[in-house]
């Protein structure tokens, strides 16, 4: 046999033997390494902290948000969720995390030589990346401590960081601190957060198939997130369980079991409205308590079962009806007479849009800010049955028009109200003048910049769900303002009080007597004007309807002694609905989610009671007149709060206004206008209709 024949059967074979071929080479390149990198090492050593300098970063603070009752409604934070033991896991989840991930985990140092040289052999022979080399170990000292960059440098820190967790920790700690810092995808960090996210429990009561979904999201959690992607992720998981039964993690039977029942997720818990909410929580955190390093608690107003009950009332009713109205969104803001909020929803689908529709959309009111423009006009001498003019108006060129383009003539102040007729709201503003209205309304609440101009009489200026409905909460707690709160208190998981809630009201807004006034009044839009349909069986309740220009906003906000509700519906564009009213489907809206709010709660009357007319020597009238009905809702009013109004010696008359108002109105100054002197009153006494072809830009302007 010739020398040459030889070395060409040694060629030969080695072309016959790829995996020999690249076991060799891989040695070399590995050999290489080693020899090339150990100055590399010295020199990236040198780039970190002394090891005695360096300590395990905390775990970002988790942030639990509770109802009332204690009942938890959301997690928040960078992790979202609260760390767990070891110890208190099913021995198989973190035994699941090993056996796909570094089933030498509890063998080797930090780094497994062994490992690296399967995966780098691997890797060769598929052209690409196709396994990593990295321990849990390295894993965790680059979560801890590094970026997620690929590159040579980076992976040598990370190798040092791994010897020394290794040195510092023992391996149940190690395992530990990786189960509670790594990314599962869909934002969850850690094994609590990711078990809340996908099966709807902790941890604790994890099963073996979901086990495996969890291990099997290291690899790649956001393509592999079972709610985006459950073919996928059920594939993962199948190589997981088959990974556990050859490591003898669980037996043949566990694993057969766990293949034909794999894991099922729950629906994504960030659809849920209750996230607005839990958003709103959060910005108020950052102004009572500002940042935290450890996990807290927080213990909110907000009753869980009418938050359920509000997402289930807004969602089911766009659901049914949206598309035939042309809405496509909503709000639903519900308050104690206190100013607690105790539902929030801020949209249909939160997984959709995150904007907090009913904190931060500033949508016209429409009719819905009519109690403000009452309210100022009984401020200024009128009462209930004061009687103003039903008629067409011209103010400098702008004809307002009621709803139905139909008069009624001379029309007491209830019945204007009830009935949501705008040519009387239009003259009322210009008597008192917009600056009251604009001031009346600021002192009850409404934070949002208004107009003062004739238009501010049919709720032109915009404002938020939140800030109307705490404004009416005045009305429904005899005249007291409030300022909304949503935290009551917060603790840290040691038990330690960080907050304690003290209450917030901004003392006495309206007279007990104009009170009465308006709860006759707006009951009234209950009973026999545009707000018919609502209803709470066994209580008073009062409210008011409201629609802006075109359709484009439709509102109810109303109120019992025990809760004061605001519905909001329109477009995000501002585009029209198909005349979509506050007397549709918002007071449908409305109504269910007071009627369940109400379910076996013991009715109590409205408090500050209700105005009668005068008495004797021209004193108003109120049942249960004075302070609320409702012992311990806020304490005795303190004195210096109560204005005493002094009683008429006679019914205010019906044309001028006994008590001036030195705001200068928008129709010229000196005082509020006398009703002969409002521009074109129109007849008395009949039924009219408006005249077409007399619209401007605020024509579309209408109530109910």
């Amino acid at each position: 046999m010739s020398h040459r024949a030889g070395r060409s059967r040694v060629s030969s074979r080695k072309r016959r033997s790829p995996a020999a071929f690249l076991l060799y080479w891989g040695m070399i390149a590995t050999v290489w390494g080693v020899a090339a990198g150990a100055g590399v090492i010295a020199y990236q050593a040198t780039k970190l902290p002394p090891i005695d300098a360096l300590t395990v970063p905390k775990r970002p603070p988790n942030i639990a948000i509770l109802d009332e009752n204690g009942v938890m409604l959301a997690n928040r934070g960078d992790t979202g969720g609260a760390a767990v033991r070891i110890a208190d896991l099913p021995p198989y989840l973190p035994k699941a995390f090993i056996a796909i991930e570094d089933r030498r985990f509890f063998s080797h140092v930090g780094i497994d030589p062994q490992g690296m040289l399967r995966a780098l052999i691997r890797n060769i022979a598929g052209g690409g990346m196709v396994q990593g080399g990295s321990t849990l170990t390295q894993q965790l000292a680059k979560n801890l401590f590094l970026t997620q960059e690929r590159t040579v440098s980076r992976k040598i820190q990370e190798a040092i960081l791994a010897l020394w967790l290794e040195h510092k920790y023992s391996k149940n700690q190690i395992l530990e601190l990786y189960l509670n810092r790594v990314y599962f995808g869909s934002g969850a960090y850690g094994v609590e957060a990711a078990a809340e996210k996908y099966f709807g429990h902790g941890a604790r009561n994890v099963t073996v198939p979901e086990a495996a979904i969890l291990a099997g999201l290291v690899k790649a959690p956001t393509r592999l997130a079972p709610n985006r992607n459950p073919s996928g992720a059920a594939e993962r998981a199948c190589q997981v369980v088959e990974a556990m039964r050859q490591e003898g993690f669980v037996t043949d039977a566990m694993a057969a079991l766990a293949l034909a029942h794999p894991a099922k997720t729950v629906r994504d818990q960030n659809a849920s409205a209750v996230n607005y909410a839990a958003d709103f929580v959060m910005d108020a955190l950052d102004d009572t308590i500002g940042a935290i390093d450890e996990d807290i608690a927080v213990s909110t107003t907000l009753d869980g079962g009418l938050q359920a009950l509000a997402e289930a009332a807004l969602a089911d009713a766009l659901d049914r009806k949206g598309a035939a109205f042309g809405v496509g969104q909503g709000a639903l803001v519900a308050l104690a007479p206190d100013g607690a909020i105790k539902a929030l929803v801020g949209g249909r689908n939160y997984a959709e849009s995150q904007f907090d529709r009913a904190a931060s959309a500033k949508r016209q009111p429409g009719s819905a800010f009519k109690p403000f423009v009452y309210l100022a006009a009984l401020e200024a001498g009128l009462n209930p049955d004061s009687v103003r003019e039903d008629a067409p108006i011209n103010v400098k060129g702008w004809q307002p028009e009621n709803y139905a383009h139909e008069y009624f003539g001379p029309v007491s102040l209830t019945k204007a109200l009830s009935l949501s007729l705008n040519t009387v709201a239009v003259r009322l503003g210009l008597e008192v003048g917009p600056k009251a209205i604009v001031r009346v309304a600021h002192r009850l609440g409404i934070a949002s910049d208004l107009s003062a101009n004739p238009s501010i009489a049919l709720g032109t200026s915009e404002v938020t769900p939140l800030e109307i409905v705490t404004a009416y909460a005045a009305f429904a707690n005899s005249g007291i303002g409030v300022q909304p709160q949503i935290i009551s208190r917060v603790k840290t998981a040691s038990g330690k009080l960080l907050y304690q809630r003290k209450g917030a009201r901004n003392g006495r807004v309206i007279d007990p007597n104009y009170v009465a006034m308006m709860n006759t009044m707006m009951q009234e839009t209950l009973l026999t004007g545009t707000a018919r349909k609502a209803s709470v069986p066994g209580w008073q309740a009062a409210g008011k309807t409201g629609t802006s220009q075109e359709f484009r906003d439709a509102w109810f906000i109303g109120y019992t002694s025990h809760l004061v509700a605001g519905v909001w519906l329109g477009n995000d564009d501002n585009s029209p609905t198909k005349k979509a009213s506050g007397g549709n489907l918002p007071v449908e809206i409305w109504s269910r989610f007071m009627r369940g709010a109400h379910n076996g709660v013991p009715p109590q009357p409205l408090p500050g009671g209700f105005w009668h007319g005068f008495g004797p020597g021209g004193v108003p009238v109120a049942e249960n007149n004075g302070w609320p009905s409702l012992p311990g809702l806020f304490g005795a009013p303190p004195a210096s709060q109560v204005r005493q109004v002094a009683a008429p010696p006679a019914p205010p008359p019906e044309g001028w206004p006994v008590q001036r108002n030195d705001a200068p109105p928008a129709h010229g100054p000196g005082g509020p206008v006398p009703p002969a002197d409002i521009p074109n009153a129109g007849a008395l006494g009949h039924k009219q209709r408006a005249q077409s072809g007399m619209q401007n830009f605020f024509d579309a302007l209408f109530g109910g």
